[in-house]
């Protein structure tokens, strides 16, 4: 996984787990049972993924945030009584420690961009390959961006119809960033995590957290897939598929 339209590389092998060595904590949220059980079916598969609770809504899954402290909530964007959209947004106001993905299908497309701006840093296809799944719950544990490579390559596809003048005003957006700066966006691009982005710099991680905080401030983006975006349309990050 690695360029940015085959899916937004986690730069993550499908064998690690987070920094702490623990297995990942996941909450799964689907109202469709039997969906919900295999996705549950697939994580609990990997022995460094751990599924803590289950939701059948968004206010469940809101409120099982709360119980449980899972490191990553994977929820469906259409639930009863709460949608997943509305519930990311809740988890990551009042869970900030928890990262959000989002189940997603491809007709849910149009729901992607308020994902980003809820703070969503994961879109998993559910008609994806599990590999895709562990690999995506892993990446955004971990601090990374994660789209589905199929879903990544739909995301691009909508951002191409200006593309020339959309790629010319992200360079503009960039031309006030340090040349370190322009290093970190890059890796933010590859999906990278804090920690990947230091290993790949040579940086301390809480170095790298510092700069990552001012690219998306100088940048005005709210999340890191929204700075990876920004950093495809600039040109940094490779459009050539290396690999799925």
């Amino acid at each position: 996984m690695a360029a940015l339209n085959t899916g937004m590389a986690t730069g993550m092998n499908a064998g690690m787990t987070t920094g702490t060595g623990d297995a990942v904590k996941v909450l799964v949220a689907d109202d469709e049972a039997m969906i919900r059980a295999g996705v549950c079916a697939i994580l609990s598969a990997d022995p460094g993924i751990e599924v803590v609770a289950e939701a059948a809504d968004g206010r469940e899954a809101v409120e099982a945030v709360r119980a449980h402290r899972p490191d990553v909530a994977l929820l469906d964007i259409r639930m009863p009584r709460m949608d997943g959209l509305a519930a990311c947004e809740e988890i990551r106001r009042t869970a900030p420690g928890t990262a959000v993905a989002i189940l997603t299908t491809f007709s849910e497309d149009a729901y992607i961009s308020r994902a980003l701006g809820g703070g969503a840093t994961g879109f998993l296809l559910k008609s994806g390959d599990p590999y895709e799944l562990m690999t995506g719950v892993r990446a955004v544990a971990d601090g990374g961006a994660y789209l589905s490579p199929k879903v990544a390559r739909h995301v691009i596809a909508e951002l191409g119809g200006e593309r020339l003048t959309r790629g010319a005003a992200a360079r503009a957006r960039i031309a006030g960033l340090t040349a370190r700066e322009r290093e970190v966006l890059a890796l933010l691009g590859e999906g990278l995590s804090n920690a990947g982005i230091g290993r790949r710099l040579h940086l301390v991680e809480g170095t790298v957290k510092g700069y990552v905080s001012a690219v998306l401030d100088r940048l005005e983006v709210g999340n890191r897939v929204q700075a990876a975006i920004v950093a495809y349309e600039a040109g940094l990050v490779a459009s050539t598929p290396t690999g799925a």
